[in-house]
């Protein structure tokens, strides 16, 4: 347990990590994903910030990114150098003698108990010294500490604890809260719930009522700004495995939705059976033609790794979610079972 969590977040990762092996895009628009292709169906990873000051951004399709800036340089991701970039800043962020937590390829949980402004910088200088930047939220929890990343980016510092956690949120919509997605935050404001301090206010059963016993909650807990004060310093283990496509043609006949999905629910099933952990829960992610996105996810009873059953409960997902317009990409999720002896 530590008295201050400090919460490490790259600043657009994908895109510096393509700048730091190719020195000549440095200052120039940079968009990253899918296949590189700026007419391909597949929407931006990440842009850099030169790009995002055309209004490109993260899920935007490609082709619209091309028209906002057509200058860009359009490059496909490329997985396994982005997690090599990313394990040698960790080993670094582990040599600094701290608790540390990894929590993605491109953020951190570190834990101190000294001077956290002190640490913050330490952080800084030692993810520069890669060539890469980023941006330190200091909080009394992980929470809190995550979310003071986004007023610090990029590449600065800021805090938020209970001292200063409704002055600075209380007023803002619940989105501005990590894990509460514009989706959300439409239900939320059929419930009378517009800002951070009415969600803090709202009585955990009335919220449950409407998003889930589990989930209703745990949007309360967001924003009353609770958060752990613990890390799990082992190896970072995926919380889930997924896999999605995007069609190069729109789909309408629900028997190809169904063996699409199947497809991907039997790739999914592979790669659990790979992490040998269980499935606890599987969902579903749904996006049509005019980007409409939807999802769904039930539990797995009883977990498993067998892909019939995995493929099922996501059939069953798509009938429900009875998509009425053209599909243009299909998802399946598996969330995982905690490592033996382990959290995840």
């Amino acid at each position: 347990m530590s008295r201050w969590i400090l919460h490490a977040d790259l600043d657009q990762f994908l895109a510096a990590a393509e700048v730091l092996r190719r020195p000549e895009l440095a200052g120039r628009p940079v968009v990253v994903g899918g296949h590189g292709g700026p007419d391909a169906r597949t929407v931006v990873a990440t842009a850099s910030y030169e790009a995002r000051a055309f209004g490109v951004r993260s899920g935007m399709p490609m082709a619209a990114a091309r028209r906002r800036c057509p200058d860009a340089v359009f490059l496909p991701s490329d997985t396994a150098y982005y997690q090599r970039v990313s394990d040698e800043v960790m080993r670094l962020l582990r040599g600094l003698g701290e608790p540390v937590e990894v929590i993605g390829w491109d953020e951190a949980f570190v834990g101190t108990d000294g001077d956290p402004r002190a640490l913050a910088q330490r952080i800084r200088e030692t993810v520069a010294g890669t060539g890469l930047s980023c941006a330190v939220g200091i909080g009394d929890n992980t929470l809190r500490a995550k979310t003071a990343t986004g007023y610090a980016k990029p590449a600065g510092v800021h805090e938020l604890t209970a001292a200063n956690w409704f002055g600075t949120l209380g007023a803002e919509p619940p989105e501005a809260l990590p894990g509460i997605g514009r989706a959300t935050g439409r239900t939320l404001a059929g419930l009378g719930i517009t800002t951070v301090t009415r969600l803090a206010e709202s009585r955990p059963g009335d919220v449950a009522a409407e998003l889930g016993p589990r989930r209703g909650p745990y949007l309360v807990s967001l924003g009353r700004g609770m958060g752990r004060t613990e890390l799990d310093t082992g190896p970072w283990v995926p919380r889930s495995r997924s896999r999605e496509t995007t069609f190069p043609a729109d789909l309408t006949d629900r028997a190809e939705l169904h063996a699409a999905l199947r497809t991907l629910a039997l790739r999914v099933a592979d790669d659990v059976a790979e992490e040998g952990r269980d499935c606890v829960r599987v969902g579903i992610r749904v996006r049509t033609r005019s980007f409409r996105t939807s999802t769904r996810s039930r539990g797995l009873d009883p977990p498993g790794r067998d892909a019939g059953p995995i493929a099922a409960v996501a059939a069953t997902l798509l009938d429900e979610l009875d998509p009425d317009r053209p599909v243009r990409l299909l998802g399946v999720r598996a969330e995982l079972a905690a490592p033996t002896g382990g959290t995840v």
